[in-house]
């Protein structure tokens, strides 16, 4: 099997340069790797390309435009956005052969850093780009130190030992290599280190990114012409903090590897947290929630999916209407987020609102709209917390068996609706009267969301 390289080109049309990119065709060529077909980099008379306008033909038609095989005005603006490396003709594609990890316990390794980025940063942004595809098939990585991984990963310049070598800024962002049993680059992925690659921002490419995508072709995906897929072959420039991987992406690599490992059946689950937002009632379990609303049955989705910056295997979670946020509980921290954005600061500790030291979790939590008071549950307490003052209530913690007679297990969920406080504790579901805490019913934990 031959290894080809496939690389992202950007374009930075807010820098001073008064051209984003070359116009010449010639350039333009290069730029779509369809220079080989000329035997030169120099422009050709329109006759002596045929095959060149047949390949103009097939970009042309992958991108959408009007299929004329020459360089037209249209085509070249096309040609002068940021992509990465050769087109392929279908909604998502794999390599010929398709080629594929025999495994789906992977190693990786960062060989050196950029110098635009602190240390942590080029960790993370790697980190959170292999987990963008573990999020969605049974593939797992591991970061090693020392000696050779599945996935080498390394900044250079111009030449630097795979034969094909970087241009400089501007140019090809990175390359990477298709998965290869009998070629020790195989999988392995580069990035031009005369580029500036950033955490988050539009002024250069954003290493998480272009990381995700080149590791698409590491792990065998080729290129998608769906548009907003991770996939498609121009780069353009999205928050970090929102992006999700498109259904098309998710398809493309599951038909190498397969759906996750143990996707939960909504059927008999205990939840890990239960709350409502923007109309929907959320149930959390392990890396996943089921949303539903009134007028829909309930979805699964991935809790990164949804909001990027969450942990997975939450504690607790509850909305606040008010303040228009959704918190997430895990541990001895908060995660709070408005829409699918985390709030600034955050994640906070447990003590942030006003929790003692003895408070290591929140097992479930659950808003009042009506008294603006938040419960917060741990082990067989519970704490009332006020939403406008931002502090506990006086004369808290309080026992569950005082506060919820007729409870009994421990609190591993808690909702509110139609003025009811409903609690999880395993495969039970209690209902209680929010005005006078009377038990009213004892259901099953599915109540809310038959399957």
């Amino acid at each position: 099997f031959k290894m080809f390289p496939f690389s992202i080109y950007l374009c930075h049309p807010n820098l001073e340069s008064p051209l984003c990119c070359p116009p010449d065709s010639s350039e333009s060529l290069k730029f779509y790797n369809l220079e080989d077909l000329m035997g030169t980099s120099h422009f050709r008379p329109e006759e002596e390309i045929d095959p060149l306008s047949d390949k103009l033909k097939e970009m042309q038609k992958f991108f959408k435009l009007k299929v004329t095989g020459t360089l037209n005005k249209e085509t070249l603006e096309v040609m002068k956005k940021p992509r990465c490396g050769v087109p392929d003709v279908a909604a998502y594609s794999t390599f010929e052969g398709k080629p594929k990890w025999q495994k789906n316990k992977l190693t990786y390794r960062i060989v050196n850093y950029t110098p635009d980025m602190s240390i942590p940063e080029v960790d993370e942004s790697i980190k959170k780009a292999l987990q963008v595809w573990a999020n969605v098939t049974p593939l797992r990585f591991t970061r090693i130190n020392k000696g050779i991984a599945d996935i080498m990963i390394s900044f250079a310049t111009r030449v630097h030992g795979d034969a094909q070598p970087f241009d400089g800024p501007q140019g090809t962002l990175a390359h990477a290599f298709a998965p290869s049993p009998s070629s020790g680059i195989g999988g392995d992925a580069h990035f031009d280190d005369d580029e500036l690659f950033t955490l988050g921002s539009s002024k250069g490419p954003v290493l998480f990114l272009v990381a995700a995508h080149e590791f698409g072709h590491s792990l065998g995906l080729s290129h998608s012409d769906v548009r907003g897929a991770l996939m498609f072959p121009t780069y353009s420039f999205t928050d970090p903090d929102s992006f999700s991987l498109s259904s098309d992406d998710i398809r493309g690599i599951q038909s190498l590897y397969g759906l996750t490992d143990s996707e939960p059946d909504c059927r008999n689950l205990v939840w890990d947290a239960v709350t409502t937002f923007k109309g929907e009632t959320m149930f959390f379990k392990d890396r996943f929630f089921w949303r539903r609303s009134p007028s829909t049955s309930a979805a699964q989705v991935l809790i990164k999916s949804f909001w990027p910056s969450a942990p997975d295997n939450i504690d607790a979670a509850y909305e606040d209407p008010v303040q228009d946020k959704l918190f997430l509980f895990k541990g001895k921290q908060v995660w709070a987020f408005k829409d699918k954005n985390l709030e600034p600061g955050y994640p906070k500790p447990l003590s942030s609102f006003g929790l003692p030291a003895s408070v290591t979790k929140v097992d479930a939590a659950v808003h009042n709209k009506n008294s603006g008071k938040t419960l917060l549950f741990f082990d067989i307490y519970y704490y009332s917390y006020d939403e406008k003052e931002k502090k506990i209530d006086k004369g808290n913690p309080k026992r569950l068996e005082n506060g919820f007679p007729g409870l009994t297990g421990e609190v591993t969920a808690a909702h509110m609706s139609n003025s009811n406080i409903y609690l999880f504790s395993g495969a039970n579901l209690f209902e209680f009267s929010s005005s006078n805490r009377n038990l009213l019913r004892l259901l099953k934990s599915d109540h809310f969301l038959p399957c």
